[in-house]
């Protein structure tokens, strides 16, 4: 049976999610590792529920950041509809968030018994972490970073939508999939990571709200649901502001030394039998 979580562990729950949703760190997996630790049953729907909704706070960090692109963007958008004259490089980014989050959103309908079942597995966390960290090590020293937001083309914005979909490994990291497929296109790295932001809204929002249904308030009562969701914010608040101000400066490789690491220690840990994979 799995055990109740409790409001300590929501706020613990919602910290590590607001530091490693934008982080190319892979936030699934460290709240796969976090529960597994706090004594949850990783693949209880209650508990992945749980897990996909507490993300609405890292959402509305986003859109409270971002809220006068957003209000831009949904303008030209709109506008652009209705009046062709209006079609200008917001109308394009715009539209090109909405064409790029589709892909995620189709494999994740499809492959959602796999996502929330098998995959939530602790080997599968350590292999994601490990694996692509070869790629983000790839994508940082390949990339030329010729090409910036006004440059961008659907068909850029769609390959980094279906990069995103590997992101439902847990392990793998939705940012860390999506600033990569733009460094492999030769993407600047700040303009990866806005448009790697921008995509995570569709995603996030989506997973949240097909996950209500499974909410178990003999498991996850509102209250710590609630707590968890207000602690998500507050900290991807102020890790947006971090990591954009990282960026611009510094390289992703800092991260691939990290993720190496937690995939070495979860490896251990299992080894040892401290935790169990499931």
């Amino acid at each position: 049976m799995t055990t109740p979580i409790t409001y300590v562990d929501s706020i613990i729950l919602g910290v590590v999610e607001g530091l490693t949703e934008f982080l190319p760190v892979s936030s699934t997996g460290h709240l796969t590792v976090a529960e597994k630790l706090l004594g949850t049953k990783v693949d209880d729907p209650a508990v992945t529920a749980f897990t996909a909704i507490i993300q609405f706070g890292a959402i509305v960090a986003t859109f409270i950041y971002f809220r006068r692109d957003f209000v831009r963007l949904i303008g030209a958008g709109i506008g652009g509809l209705l009046d062709a004259q209006r079609r200008d490089r917001d109308f394009r980014f715009a539209w090109y968030v909405v064409a790029g989050s589709m892909p995620v959103g189709v494999v994740g309908f499809l492959a959602k018994d796999l996502i929330t079942g098998p995959l939530r597995n602790l080997w599968v966390v350590a292999l994601g972490l490990l694996l692509w960290s070869g790629v983000m090590y790839v994508a940082e020293g390949r990339s030329r970073q010729k090409y910036n937001e006004d440059d961008l083309s659907l068909r850029q914005v769609l390959t980094i939508g279906v990069f995103q979909c590997a992101a439902l490994i847990p392990g793998v990291s939705r940012s860390g999939a999506t600033i990569s497929g733009g460094l492999l296109q030769d993407i600047d790295r700040v303009t990866s990571t806005r448009l790697s932001f921008f995509l995570a809204i569709p995603a996030l929002t989506g997973a949240g709200v097909f996950e209500l249904k499974d909410v178990n308030t003999s498991v996850v009562g509102w209250g710590p649901l609630a707590l968890g969701t207000l602690v998500s914010f507050v900290v991807a608040y102020a890790s947006i502001a971090w990591l954009l101000r990282y960026v611009a400066r510094h390289p992703l490789t800092v991260f691939v030394g990290y993720r190496l690491l937690a995939g070495l220690v979860i490896i251990g840990l299992l080894a040892a039998s401290v935790v169990n994979a499931t």
